[in-house]
């Protein structure tokens, strides 16, 4: 049965929506910095919360939303899919059709107007799948910033069309060498940076992790998404969702759209990791999901906050994998740490092989090419439709378009191809 709502009211219970003082939800997130970065990300604390509170800077971040973003995106009824699927009707948030193809613009025009704000004229980012790193390199564009991207050897050469966009509008790309070649190592060399270059220097990290406060600003900046879908899903049902389904990687996309219903008790929430190409350590990203030999998921620190590590016998982190760059890292933001333990949402992982089928079937019923992160999403949204009565309705976060991904997911055709031939 789908959730039906007295016109605007939410169901409270409780449940910890906001983190302490710290920057804590429960004993995730906080604040393991270098001593350099303690007074940097102190000033920027105190400029987000005095923005939070700000109707002129609230002002004009929407207007940009809406005026170069292209919000709102639209909730579009998915009904080849829902067919295919059996059962419940399932509904696409819309995030492919933003500015720069998805979620990640919103966040890098409210981090922006904070960096201006603070007088910084170099702005740094971290990117995997190339898609923050595109939205940080427009951002910057617009403002007349310099601006300079870290992304990962491996990833630069899966996602080469994002580079050349990153470079089209005026950012330095940084080629990473070092470790895995892949996001985790792009977020080190970000932060070597920021601490040398603190004083002209604005860090604009892309997802719900890192020190305090990147996880609650990256999460206000993409709330947006959900406070739409409630209003959109209600017009278009009269009811609330039953289940919001989004992938996970730190999670910047999935918080953006499960906290405005996180008080709503009766809305279920389901996030998607990259099962990768098997349980092994260094075949998956399934940071709450990793099975027998995956070396473990242990609770850790890694790159300034307290959240799942994937990590091996010795405490070292993990190697990961996934057919996604953006996917393919080795913990997760800690709100959603927070809510896994809390059971308020299920995390569970979908292969690579059920990342390119759902890849496939979005295209093939509903026009619409996904990008690899969004595709995770798909089949386990098809799944849990088909076990729903028709009435029932779900969410899925569409949080990219996958025009950076069809050269990917082509050679791996290919290479299909010519394995079955043999």
């Amino acid at each position: 049965m789908g959730n039906k709502e007295e016109v605007s009211e939410a169901v409270s219970f409780d449940l910890i929506i906001e983190p302490d003082e710290r920057g804590r939800w429960g004993e995730y997130g906080g604040r393991y910095v270098p001593e350099t970065l303690v007074a940097p990300l102190e000033e920027l604390t105190n400029e987000f919360f005095a923005v939070r509170d700000d109707a002129g800077f609230q002002l004009e971040f929407n207007e940009l939303l809406e005026n170069f973003s292209g919000r709102p995106t639209p909730l579009y009824h998915a009904r080849r899919l829902s067919e295919s699927a059996g059962g419940a009707n399932i509904f696409f948030k819309r995030e492919d059709l933003s500015h720069t193809g998805s979620h990640k613009i919103n966040n890098a025009l409210g981090q922006v107007l904070l960096a201006r704000r603070m007088k910084k004229n170099r702005v740094i980012a971290e990117t995997g799948a190339g898609q923050h790193g595109v939205a940080t390199a427009t951002v910057c564009a617009m403002f007349n910033l310099k601006c300079v991207i870290y992304m990962g050897a491996e990833d630069i050469r899966r996602q080469a069309l994002n580079v050349f966009r990153m470079k089209l509008l005026g950012a330095e790309v940084v080629s990473v060498e070092a470790g895995t070649r892949t996001l985790k190592d792009a977020i080190n060399e970000a932060l070597r940076d920021w601490v040398t270059n603190v004083h002209d220097t604005y860090y604009l990290l892309g997802s719900a992790l890192g020190p305090h406060p990147y996880p609650l600003m990256v999460r206000e900046f993409q709330s947006v998404i959900g406070r739409e879908a409630r209003a959109q899903i209600i017009a278009q049902t009269g009811r609330l969702p039953d289940l919001l389904v989004a992938c996970v990687g730190g999670g910047s996309n999935a918080i953006g759209l499960f906290h405005p219903f996180l008080r709503d008790e009766n809305v279920k929430m389901l996030g998607v990791e990259a099962g990768g190409r098997g349980s092994e350590q260094g075949e998956h990203a399934a940071r709450f999901n990793s099975g027998e030999g995956s070396g473990g998921n242990r609770i850790g620190v890694l790159q300034g906050t307290m959240s799942y590590v994937l990590q091996d016998s010795h405490g070292q982190i993990a190697a990961t994998h996934s057919v996604s760059a953006g996917l393919d890292y080795a913990s997760i933001g800690p709100e959603h740490a927070f809510l896994h333990d809390a059971k308020r949402a299920r995390y569970i992982s979908a292969s690579d092989e059920e990342a390119l089928r759902g890849f496939k079937l979005c295209a093939e019923l509903e026009g619409i090419i996904p990008a690899l992160e969004t595709a995770h999403a798909i089949v386990p949204a098809m799944r849990a439709a088909s076990e729903m009565p028709r009435d029932a309705s779900i969410i899925v976060n569409l949080s990219g378009r996958g025009d950076k991904d069809v050269n990917t997911v082509a050679e791996i055709m290919r290479e299909d191809v010519a394995h079955r031939d043999k």
